[in-house]
């Protein structure tokens, strides 16, 4: 591994209502959440989690959001229990001092607060686990590299409801954007940031 200097761990969306019985339900996060909980508990101070925050009604939502809250109504705020857009509880914990970055899109890029924290405190490197690799995680990955961070993807702490395009997703951020990029295991990662 590289250098990767002044680094933040950015858990994306590990949430109750991906974690538990909902229509956005992501069986796998059962089975990445003892790589998230490793890094987080590991390294709270460094951690950041976003959350993505859904509407409380279709109606509240602008542009295609609109369209898509009509299909996914059950998860507004109307009807989704408040509690379940909390992080899993094992994660709660740790905030503070791990911090939480709300967003009411895929990428926490969008209105800035994110990238000013993280230049705030100097940072050149974020390790990103969480979910869902092809769609959250990615538009995270992608919004860093397009900031100019050097990027470390956990591959066994990032997950998906759907292994196609998880696999898909994971290959293409191998393949295309290795110069900005590396794939890492956790166990890898944790012993490097630990020598």
């Amino acid at each position: 591994m590289r250098d990767i200097g002044n680094w933040r761990h950015i858990c994306v969306d590990a949430q109750r209502m991906f974690a538990e019985d909902t229509a956005w339900h992501v069986p796998w996060m059962s089975r990445v959440l003892p790589q998230l909980e490793e890094v987080s508990h590991r390294h709270a101070e460094r951690t950041i989690f976003t959350r993505f925050i859904t509407p409380v009604q279709a109606d509240d939502a602008s542009g295609g959001w609109k369209e898509y809250y009509q299909k996914w109504w059950m998860m507004t705020g109307e009807h989704l229990p408040h509690e379940l857009l909390e992080l899993v509880p094992s994660l709660q914990t740790l905030v503070p001092p791990a911090r939480i970055f709300d967003k009411p899109t895929y990428s926490p890029w969008i209105d800035g607060r994110l990238l000013s924290h993280l230049a705030s405190e100097a940072v050149q490197t974020v390790v990103v686990t969480g979910g869902e690799t092809d769609v959250c995680v990615l538009a995270t990955v992608l919004g860093a590299i397009d900031r100019g961070f050097y990027v470390i993807m956990l591959s066994d702490a990032v997950c998906s409801g759907a292994d196609e395009t998880h696999d898909a997703a994971v290959n293409l951020l191998g393949d295309r954007f290795s110069v900005q990029l590396d794939l890492m295991k956790t166990e890898d990662f944790l012993s490097e940031v630990r020598a």
